[in-house]
């Protein structure tokens, strides 16, 4: 089917690299991957992060205007129209603001996969953005969650549940797949490049590097290695960002243990990932964690802090060790834990490649959204395909 898509936060081909473009990027190749033609109907970005009521205004007037067109257009002569719009990403700071109307114009069916609903919201600078929302999740043929946070307070504005499902967050995992099959050609490579010693454990992380949750996670992991003692180890960071000054100087008391790798693309994260011993990352107020994800599909266990949904990418136990939020000793403990047992991290890392690469492919994805998506939309004789 022909599917029209928007997301309204970050579009798939925004400039700036991101957890919620990259998922905005798999969700697309899901799709793609089991046959459906994909089209970006849309690249407004409706975020307002200040509570700036005049730009909110602004945007909406805009989303109408381009609305209008798109239903116009749609209308043309010879113009195929699509068989559903389907919305990535809302939320108060984030609205939809044309799939709904170009829906209700043209009788389509419309779809939001990932959405938040706060009541906390309905008052202050963003009320009319959850108010759109709760619209336009109360207008939705199809829900789709990607974490266990949300479902409770959208079911709470009357969306039943016959509407709602939950999605494993898809990923393209590839890449980090293909890393891990020449871990050992990875590893020497690596080593020679930045001087690493066969025998010292490699710690490895990556993030952007920017004020707010970010300073604070790296503020905890460098708490948490003061910890480790005598212990020893390695930290490889990849990431850059405007805060990255700011960063080193956290790190700076442990001297040449920690190695700053900058950005790095696609293909050099899944090799330098491929080639560590133990992903670490505190997590704070992180929504799910796609780098996690990345680490786990390239074979490596990991440490994290129990934010958001994050325990839906790792299970406790078995393929990481989830800890209690901002606790930086409890973050100590559990690397410490996985240094003392390299067998234990070969066997979680080994088990964290595996449900990667099951849970959340591309193609198991594809395949559960099809079948979602086929019973919302009718057939040329009205009935559901």
């Amino acid at each position: 089917m022909r599917i029209a898509f928007h997301a309204p936060l970050k579009a798939p081909d925004w400039p700036v690299p991101s957890g919620d473009r990259t998922i905005a990027r798999a969700i697309v190749a899901s799709l793609q991957a089991v046959g459906h033609e994909v089209i970006v109907a849309c690249r407004l970005r409706t975020f307002d992060g200040k509570g700036d009521r005049a730009r909110q205004e602004a945007l909406r007037e805009r989303g109408e205007r381009l609305a209008r067109g798109l239903v116009e257009r749609y209308r043309g002569p010879g113009v195929r129209r699509p068989d559903l719009w389907l919305t990535y990403h809302l939320y108060h700071k984030a609205p939809d603001h044309v799939g709904p109307l170009v829906c209700r114009e043209l009788g389509l069916p419309y779809v939001v996969i990932e959405a938040s609903h706060s009541p906390r919201q309905s008052e202050g600078p963003w009320r009319e953005g959850n108010g759109l929302v709760a619209a336009a999740l109360l207008q939705a043929a199809l829900v789709v969650s990607l974490n266990r946070r949300d479902p409770p307070a959208i079911a709470a504005l009357g969306v039943d549940a016959g509407r709602m499902r939950l999605l494993a967050v898809p990923a393209d995992l590839n890449a980090f797949a293909r890393a891990a099959d020449e871990r050992a050609r990875h590893r020497a490579v690596i080593a020679a490049r930045h001087g690493l010693a066969a025998e010292e454990p490699r710690l490895i992380t990556a993030a952007m590097m920017r004020a707010g949750d970010k300073v604070a996670s790296y503020q905890l992991l460098a708490e948490a290695l003061d910890l480790l003692g005598e212990r020893a180890w390695r930290l490889l960071v990849a990431g850059d960002g405007a805060a990255r000054g700011e960063m080193e100087d956290m790190f700076v008391r442990h001297g040449r243990r920690v190695v700053f790798l900058g950005a790095l693309g696609r293909e050099a994260l899944a090799e330098y990932l491929s080639a560590a011993d133990l992903f670490v990352w505190p997590a704070i107020n992180e929504a799910i964690g796609m780098a996690i994800l990345e680490a786990q599909a390239a074979g490596l266990a990991a440490v994290v802090g129990d934010a958001g949904d994050v325990r839906s990418v790792c299970e406790d136990g078995v393929t990481a060790r989830v800890v209690p939020i901002r606790d930086a000793r409890a973050f100590a403990r559990a690397v410490r834990d996985y240094l003392d047992a390299p067998g234990v991290l070969v066997g979680d890392g080994e088990a964290a490649r595996e449900r990667a690469l099951r849970v959340h492919s591309l193609e198991a994805a594809g395949r559960q959204l099809d079948g979602w998506l086929r019973e919302v939309v009718p057939d040329r004789r009205g009935e559901k395909r």
